[in-house]
């Protein structure tokens, strides 16, 4: 029997969802992006009985990935690993907070891609772009939030070539998305999706990874 296929959500609350803590499926995949991804999955490829993990922190930095790799990633042998980080790398340095003083993102991020390429080399990587809107605590300091959150989307571009992942691109589609309706309708404090701003977050990474599954990449 052809074991079923893992897809693992990495991240922080925007992962998290308030995902549930224990076996229970009703809960398990919280309500974040996470959630309509696997529940999409499920459904086309029912054939396979794919696993869907959603092990997204709330709070969590590249770092804070890093540290709970072994744990939380390799130790699943996931065939898919999809990784949204970036919000609170930004939030602890523009806060002045000590966990912020010194910017580990890119190395961290490095770290981690590094390490699940070399022990677990056939999983595929989905990175997906950090993205911020000019609303709720952002709007306080825009400029300083989005030249970080602008350097933060052009290494996390850069390591997907790197590494050869799929790189699933959001700042965009939020951007065109407030044409439709305010900043705040998607992303109601300027980094944390509404219902709405999930609901884009899937669509694309649906859009990207399946097209690019489709060719075979």
């Amino acid at each position: 029997m052809m074991e079923k296929r893992v897809i693992l959500f990495q991240g922080d609350s925007i992962t998290d969802g308030a995902r549930g803590r224990t076996d229970d499926p009703n809960h398990i995949l919280g309500h974040s992006y996470a959630y309509i991804v696997g529940a999409r999955l499920s459904f086309v490829w029912a054939e396979q009985q794919p696993v869907i993990v959603n092990r997204g922190i709330s709070g969590d930095r590249a770092s804070d990935l890093y540290a709970r790799w072994n744990e939380d990633a390799i130790s699943l042998n996931p065939d898919i690993i999809s990784i949204l980080v970036g919000v609170n790398d930004a939030w602890r340095s523009m806060n002045g907070e000590a966990s912020g003083i010194t910017d580990r993102y890119e190395r961290a991020y490095r770290h981690i891609l590094e390490e699940t390429k070399q022990v677990l080399p056939a999983a595929q990587l989905v990175l997906c772009e950090p993205f911020v809107l000019n609303t709720g605590a952002p709007s306080q300091n825009w400029q300083a939030w989005s030249e970080r959150i602008t350097a933060y989307r052009h290494t996390v571009r850069g390591l997907a070539d790197q590494f050869g992942a799929i790189f699933v691109p959001l700042q965009a589609a939020f951007d065109e998305a407030c044409t439709r309706a305010d900043a705040s309708y998607w992303l109601w404090d300027g980094v944390h999706p509404t219902a709405a701003g999930h609901e884009l977050i899937a669509r694309k990474w649906l859009e990207t990874v399946l097209d690019k599954e489709a060719a075979g990449v």
